[in-house]
């Protein structure tokens, strides 16, 4: 309860709302405790018919001292209390979200729930065909060869899947068989499934480019309705910020080696809820200054996290734009939707630009990511006045914006801002520098 609780300044109980409670619980290590519910719980009865101005002030929580005085200048300078506010031309913020919103990347963390939890609503032939879908055919750069050092093609490690998934189709009491997943998970086939879906997806992405691997994972929803994708990610969430921060590797087993050979793949495992970015959404939208997201994630997937009360972020379902796949009678189409951008990298310009920028006439006020899939909105609007940076140690043109984060570092107006992270917690620290997954001394820019 510290954390949440005695560390914040006077005034902060007046800003907590019902609905985002749950979601902070999470932050415990994913683990809800009965007492601090119940103690909440009080706290909120207690406080529920207060209203303070404080409500329209940041949090001073884990931000960087010179990010949060000049975030909060720009709520004042921009928001309701400015003397040139005008309601009918409301400002508008933009936030990524995967590693910005939150610790770690949704989509790939609700990726592995899929593989983990055999959760696909797909035949043997059907995961065959998504396995090599839109993606060339050849093998994967030299960092993908296998433990002999053979490089590996899509076409053999797409077999091997296609063998595996077979086998737990007709076995696992989830498809056609009497196994349970317990025991499924116990065989060389489900092992050597779990590691070969996920080095595929990533042999891909680096071999081929995010643009292609981005799109290529969202074909595993092909069957499912919108609502049971929902539901799903929604368990994933629940799941994933529950397990701890780490690194874990899947190798597949030794014993079927297969076409592509034994392959390894390390893996990001845990979420983590940010309660300086939700405080930060609550505080603009009090201000007058509405807020959005857009993702290279699934839009339906980013929905369930930005708009489910008990994650804290509440945001309105309409102002989530990302991914969008083909539907027909709500059922999901392995297919991108026709009429929509790729909304990776210069698409998430393209995507604000037709969503809110060209109807209004102007673009956001500012934005907030962590990498080079989101520098093209960062840099171009000529509207943006701050932009927000989590500091991930990101070299490239991200870190380029980094570096001038740190040369305007105390300038009040200063449009690049740095916020540090510890890889190790997923939580912020009150400084620009960031901790390294592994590693005790912070760092304030990539070498």
């Amino acid at each position: 309860m510290e954390r949440m609780c005695c560390s914040r300044e006077k005034g902060k109980s007046m800003r907590i709302k019902k609905e985002g409670v749950i979601g902070l619980m999470f932050n415990f290590k994913g683990k809800k405790s009965l007492v601090a519910i119940l103690v909440l719980a009080m706290f909120l009865i207690a406080n529920v018919a207060v209203v303070s101005a404080a409500g329209q002030v940041l949090t001073t929580g884990k931000w960087a001292p010179n990010t949060y005085k000049s975030m909060q200048k720009l709520i004042d300078d921009y928001g309701i209390k400015s003397p040139n506010y005008n309601s009918a031309k409301k400002p508008y913020a933009m936030f990524d979200w995967d590693n910005t919103c939150i610790m770690n990347d949704t989509e790939e963390a609700l990726y592995q729930y899929q593989i983990e939890n055999l959760a696909f609503k797909l035949t043997p032939e059907e995961m065959g065909a998504l396995v090599r879908k839109n993606t060339p055919d050849g093998a994967f750069v030299k960092d993908y060869n296998n433990a002999a050092g053979q490089p590996v093609t899509l076409d053999a490690v797409a077999t091997d899947i296609v063998n595996d998934y077979t086998y737990i189709y007709e076995k696992y009491i989830g498809f056609k068989g009497l196994t349970s997943l317990e025991d499924i998970k116990k065989t060389d086939e489900y092992l050597d499934f779990r590691a070969k879906m996920w080095y595929v997806y990533d042999a891909i992405g680096e071999t081929h480019g995010t643009k292609v691997s981005y799109t290529w994972v969202l074909f595993f929803f092909k069957n499912m309705t919108t609502d049971e994708i929902s539901a799903l990610a929604e368990k994933s969430n629940d799941y994933n910020l529950g397990q701890a921060i780490a690194k874990v590797k899947w190798t597949s087993p030794a014993s079927l080696p297969g076409k592509a050979g034994v392959v390894g793949v390390s893996h990001w495992t845990g979420l983590r809820l940010t309660e300086e970015i939700a405080d930060l959404m609550r505080t603009l939208r009090d201000n007058g200054i509405e807020v959005y997201v857009c993702t290279a994630s699934l839009e339906d997937v980013v929905a369930v996290f930005a708009t489910n009360p008990k994650y804290g972020y509440n945001l309105p379902r309409e102002n989530i734009i990302g991914m969008r796949l083909e539907k027909k009678n709500d059922v999901t189409q392995d297919l991108y939707k026709t009429d929509w951008i790729q909304t990776a990298e210069g698409g998430k310009t393209i995507a604000i630009k037709r969503v809110l920028a060209d109807k209004r006439g102007y673009g956001p006020l500012m934005v907030a990511g962590d990498s080079g899939g989101d520098w093209n909105m960062m840099t171009e609007f000529p509207d943006v006045k701050r932009v927000l940076l989590v500091n991930r140690l990101k070299g490239s043109k991200f870190g380029k914006l980094c570096a001038e984060a740190i040369a305007t570092l105390g300038k009040p107006d200063a449009k690049y801002l740095l916020q540090g992270r510890n890889e190790n917690t997923g939580l912020w620290m009150p400084t620009e520098s960031m901790l390294k997954f592994g590693k005790d001394a912070p760092a304030l820019l990539a070498n």
